[in-house]
């Protein structure tokens, strides 16, 4: 099925191209939505990624719908590294950061840790940290390419992921969460 909407949108069907649209564009939010903290940006930044895409749909060559969801990943990614670099809100990396949040307030539920409080963390780390996470753990990009993508060194990316990673543990050990906090005793 989605083979077939995307050699519709690849027409010019702006039907199908609604439709693909409506399938992903919550998801799309969301992935912009952790590089850049505001909601219309994260939204603006969404848009621009499904105006390049379908501005080059036609040269993607669909194989199966692993590939199509890495592809426009890759796009929102992009989208955002470039709108966080345009606004000059990259943050300057320096490896002597040292960061002492407190846990945001409406983060971490009562009981039990679920996906949105873990999402409402991984917001809340500081834009440098909150970055290479992203990339890092969730996109799954390499420090090689982290390096790449934000003019940092590879010690700088694995510095900032090691630092967001404590402080995400040091939330949840505040909050009484030590059993999702990996011991390293």
């Amino acid at each position: 099925m989605l083979s077939q909407l995307i050699e519709q949108c690849q027409r010019g069907n702006t039907f199908a191209q609604r439709r693909l649209y409506d399938l992903y564009e919550s998801r799309l939010y969301r992935i912009s939505l952790r590089y850049v903290q505001n909601e219309p940006v994260a939204e603006e930044v969404m848009m621009n990624a499904f105006l390049k895409m379908f501005r080059s749909l036609d040269t993607f060559t669909y194989r199966d719908e692993n590939s199509f969801d890495a592809w426009l990943r890759r796009i929102v990614v992009n989208e955002a590294l470039q709108h966080l670099r345009a606004t000059r809100s990259l943050p300057v990396f320096r490896d002597d950061d040292s960061v002492t949040a407190s846990v945001p307030d409406q983060a971490l539920p009562d009981s039990g840790l679920e996906a949105e409080q873990i999402y409402a963390l991984i917001r809340a780390l500081p834009t440098g940290y909150r970055t290479v996470f992203n990339l890092y753990a969730i996109e799954g990009y390499t420090h090689q390419e982290i390096a790449q993508q934000l003019n940092i060194s590879e010690n700088t990316s694995k510095s900032q992921l090691s630092k967001a990673r404590a402080l995400l543990q040091n939330w949840l050990s505040v909050q009484g969460y030590e059993q999702y906090v990996r011991r390293t005793s």
